[in-house]
């Protein structure tokens, strides 16, 4: 299978971003891609850390899903992209990855369980935490499971999904730039990649702020392709004899184990 990530800059013109994602993804599917995988907030910007994202949020059977679905349709793929999501009666919202396929409309929704509290921002100010582990949905026969930007720091979070059998992980990300964070973009990705005997696609934000960097890594941490700061998209092809000469070779999955009282 082939699979793509897009990188853009959302602004808070939500008919923008869509047509940027519906363009991405037309250039990703005229190169085969099957999976689209898009950053973190792509739905609409972050903003400064002040802005109220409340009035920007949609329920999950709002326009920008509708939008998303109209395009799965259209073009046959499978897309994977960060929203807000309203919560009712709330001043804050849930930052939510959805999963969008062709006929089947929204199949799957993650919404960040861990929230970015850290490098001096608090996201739980404007948002909700999720309660729900990683779901795991199956896209072209390869179990995918999706989770969201920093997230990608727990590395026990992203274990449990493999030991229920994921094989990729999707991953929308808005990675803030700053001292060393490019760094920790790059090592965390490979390295979630590499312990799990993975493939990961990391879709990042670009633009003023923003780490960018978006990859394809393989299941032993070889980036397979990847982007600059540029807008644009890059594709790589995924296998299960990849998979499994991987799992082989590094057995992490099959050997992990519970630890013990005493080595807790």
């Amino acid at each position: 299978m082939k699979v793509a990530v897009g990188q853009f800059a959302s602004s808070a013109d939500k008919t923008s971003n869509i047509e940027r994602i519906s363009a991405l993804t037309l250039e990703a599917v005229k190169a085969g891609a099957r999976l689209v995988v898009f950053p973190e907030g792509a739905m609409h910007t972050f903003g400064a850390l002040t802005d109220d994202l409340a009035p920007a949020a949609e329920p999950l059977d709002g326009r920008f899903v509708d939008n998303l679905t109209r395009l799965t349709d259209r073009l046959g793929v499978t897309v994977v992209a960060g929203m807000f999501e309203a919560i009712p009666d709330d001043h804050r919202i849930y930052n939510t990855a959805v999963v969008v396929a062709p006929r089947d409309g929204l199949v799957a929704r993650h919404r960040k369980r861990y929230l970015y509290d850290a490098f001096s921002e608090k996201e739980s100010d404007r948002m909700v935490a999720g309660s729900d582990d990683l779901p795991i949905v199956e896209i072209d026969g390869f179990m995918t499971a999706v989770a969201i930007c920093y997230e990608l720091r727990f590395p026990a979070f992203i274990q449990d999904a493999a030991d229920r059998g994921a094989e990729l992980l999707a991953l929308p990300a808005a990675w803030v730039a700053g001292p060393l964070k490019e760094d920790h973009w790059l090592v965390t990705v490979r390295s979630r990649a590499i312990e799990n005997t993975m493939y990961v696609a990391a879709a990042a934000m670009t633009g003023v702020g923003y780490c960018a960097r978006s990859m394809v890594v393989d299941p032993l941490g070889v980036v397979l392709s990847g982007l600059a700061e540029a807008e644009g998209v890059t594709i790589a092809e995924i296998s299960k004899e990849r998979l499994a000469q991987a799992s082989a070779k590094l057995p992490l999955v099959a050997q992990r184990r519970v630890p013990s009282p005493v080595e807790k």
